[in-house]
């Protein structure tokens, strides 16, 4: 945090002779020049997509980049995870730079050349893989920000880490994975890091604009599991059960309430959703048991100890009104944190987006329901994570193809304001932070 107060003075022009040198020309053209082989890159990787931890292709194409320009290259961190080092010519701050690798067990639904046919196995179960999330333009944006960065070395004040991702969807079953792990393996040392930059692609952004938000951009992410135990019993008899279908339906409607009578939603949003419920096997047989998954999303730390309480008391304490127990696990399998986009820092350097996109194309927009595992990065050192539009230019975005889905699709156009930005970034960044 030391140096984001200056960089703040900087930008907004209170220090009268501290100017940050102007580098938009030169990244603008050579955005421009790099792009052709961003997109054939972005298609490649698009073509052969591969889940967490098993990003064994991409991680190698992208090392054999970073080394063939001369940067110091670290493979296998957080298991297919690379890290590429590239030290300036001149002293200053460390500034990492994260893209994430991984695909989804998602059949692909788009008619393009270079659509995925990939099959595979995950967890025991065969499956499609797709890039339904942007993650193949993630490392083509960051793969073209090292070759430029890298062209700049001798006048570069600091030194980049580039950071290539795997698994931030979740690892497998049984393994670790993700931003936690290389975190755990020392991802942010050795230069230690002193900021963090990320970006996300989205497909209902129109192609050309950055969306920004200071604080709790994306929501922490928590899976939940309730396991109501009943009584079983013959299904023309009900009155000798204690049924846990019934009292799982009277919880599901209940945890509704949380958001609705708890969460000061004029504050911060949260979302509280069972997508799964399993119990029972025959029309006729009222079971033991019913198992439930879902989902809870929050902003604030105060806000995730009242709901997650809340859902505690709501299943235990209807299920007891009935007679029944409700076992209530959470966070369950997964758990990431509030993506959290340091205030100052963000001020600091939204000049940089704007630069990239023009300054009305940069839109602050309220906070997203989603999760990014990036939190964990922005826990550990300030960061800043902003969205790049993928939609066609005109089009409506209810007809744009959503994330996680067989018809995600990003315009080829859009990849060039996310190298853009970030080359603003780390150059703005160094050339307002003195050591």
């Amino acid at each position: 945090m030391k140096y984001i107060a200056l960089i703040y003075l900087v930008f907004t022009g209170t220090t009268g002779n501290a100017q940050a040198k102007n580098y938009q020309a030169a990244i603008s053209a050579a955005a421009d020049k790099i792009d052709p082989k961003l997109i054939e890159w972005r298609h490649d990787f698009h073509q052969h997509p591969e889940l967490g931890n098993r990003e064994f292709r991409t991680a190698n194409i992208v090392a054999k980049h970073l080394q063939s320009l001369g940067i110091e290259v670290q493979t296998k961190v957080g298991v297919t995870g690379v890290v590429g080092i590239l030290k300036g010519g001149k002293p200053g701050p460390v500034i990492a730079l994260r893209a994430d690798m991984d695909a989804l067990p998602v059949e692909e639904k788009n008619d393009l050349p270079y659509a995925s046919k990939v099959k595979t196995t995950y967890n025991g179960v065969e499956t499609s893989v797709m890039h339904a999330c942007g993650h193949d333009g993630h490392v083509a944006i960051l793969m073209a920000t090292a070759e430029i960065l890298a062209g700049m070395k001798k006048e570069l004040k600091g030194t980049v880490k580039f950071i290539f991702q795997p698994a931030e969807e979740g690892a497998p079953a049984g393994e670790e994975g993700g931003a936690a792990l290389m975190i755990k393996e020392g991802v942010l040392e050795n230069p230690k890091v002193e900021v963090i930059f990320g970006l996300h692609m989205g497909s209902e952004v129109e192609v050309g604009k950055i969306t920004y938000r200071p604080a709790g951009t994306m929501a922490a992410v928590a899976s939940v599991k309730i396991t109501v135990n009943g009584k079983p019993s013959h299904g023309a008899k009900p009155w000798t059960s204690v049924d846990p279908v019934v009292v799982a339906a009277q919880i599901i409607n209940s945890l509704q309430t949380i958001v609705s009578r708890n969460v000061n939603i004029t504050e911060n949003p949260a979302v509280v959703t069972i997508a799964s419920i399993h119990g029972g096997n025959r029309h006729n047989i009222i079971p033991e048991k019913v198992e439930m998954i879902g989902t809870v999303r929050t902003f604030s730390k105060a806000d995730e100890k009242l709901v997650y309480e809340r859902i505690k008391q709501v299943a235990q304490k209807t299920a007891e009104a009935a007679g029944a127990t409700a076992l209530v696990e959470l966070p369950y399998e997964i758990y990431y944190p509030v993506t959290f986009n340091d205030p100052t820092l963000t001020a600091a350097m939204l000049p940089s987006l704007q630069k990239a996109a023009g300054t009305e194309n940069v839109e602050l927009v309220p906070p997203n329901t989603g999760a990014e595992d990036f939190a964990f990065f922005a826990e550990k050192v300030p960061g800043l994570y902003f969205f790049i539009g993928g939609m066609p230019k005109g089009m409506d975005k209810k007809l744009a193809g959503p994330h996680h889905t067989a018809s995600f699709i990003i315009d080829d156009t859009a990849f060039k304001t996310g190298v853009k930005a970030m080359c603003n970034l780390v150059l703005d960044y160094m050339e307002t932070t003195k050591k």
